[in-house]
């Protein structure tokens, strides 16, 4: 039996509690669910961006609901992921019904349009990346994705492309603009990170890009969480 078809089969009874279907495996240690989850969540992310690279994918979200499981693509083209009437977020929900046991109607495809597509690394990673695959020159792509990414109201950003350039020697380059922190519990949340290859002609070509978002009260364009370094002096209290 193969490794894929064995953990298929392990999937639809491990998945319990992420997908919102009852544990068919009553015995199920939390830590087998915990990696099973995200064992599901890696192979649907990886099989989405392979798919929608070209409609401005930018990640996955999962949503349970009693009734059934909703997963939200978020994408620059939502039209292009819809398809005409619908037809390809059809096709899309039969094979990832198919490939994981849902049942019938137990899974849900919708659409979601990035607000600001200059904020999201994934979209600017892609972006660059086609860039460089249309035979753009790699300073020029850079300089161009850094420029839209600040004017989209990012505090710092950072694209590290690295691999055959130009000569035979291997390289890295870094474009760096802005302010960027590189260690804390903050660059996990204020810290937006994207990794892609180009497979072009003389070898494969690594992009890294990394944008720092702006903090933001209500949370739409950027975390919540005030940075550690921010010091915040209250008023003086009124004496009675």
């Amino acid at each position: 039996v193969s490794t894929q078809s064995t953990w298929g089969a392990q999937s639809g009874a491990v998945r319990g509690g992420f997908l919102g279907q009852p544990c068919r495996m009553s015995n199920i240690s939390k830590k087998k669910k915990f990696v099973a989850d995200g064992v599901f969540y890696a192979e649907l992310n990886e099989f989405l961006r392979r798919e929608l690279a070209e409609d401005g994918y930018a990640g996955v979200e999962v949503r349970v609901t009693p009734q059934r499981t909703e997963l939200i693509i978020r994408a620059t083209r939502t039209k292009e992921v819809l398809g005409d009437k619908g037809r390809r977020i059809r096709e899309l929900t039969s094979v990832v019904q198919k490939r994981f046991n849902f049942p019938e109607n137990g899974v849900e495809l919708y659409a979601e349009k990035v607000q600001q597509r200059g904020l999201s690394a994934v979209a600017q990673a892609e972006s660059l990346r086609y860039k460089l695959l249309g035979g753009l020159a790699v300073r020029r792509a850079c300089y161009g994705v850094l420029r839209f990414i600040m004017e989209s109201g990012a505090i710092g950003c950072e694209v590290v492309v690295s691999g055959k350039l130009r000569a035979q020697r291997a390289k890295s380059m870094k474009f760096r603009d802005g302010y960027m922190i590189k260690s804390g519990y903050a660059t996990q949340v204020y810290v937006d990170q994207a990794i892609r290859h180009v497979f072009l002609r003389q070898g494969v070509l690594g992009i890294k890009v990394g944008i720092m978002l702006k903090h933001d009260p209500q949370g739409k364009t950027g975390p919540q969480m005030l940075m550690p370094d921010v010091v915040t002096i209250q008023p003086p209290k009124d004496e009675a």
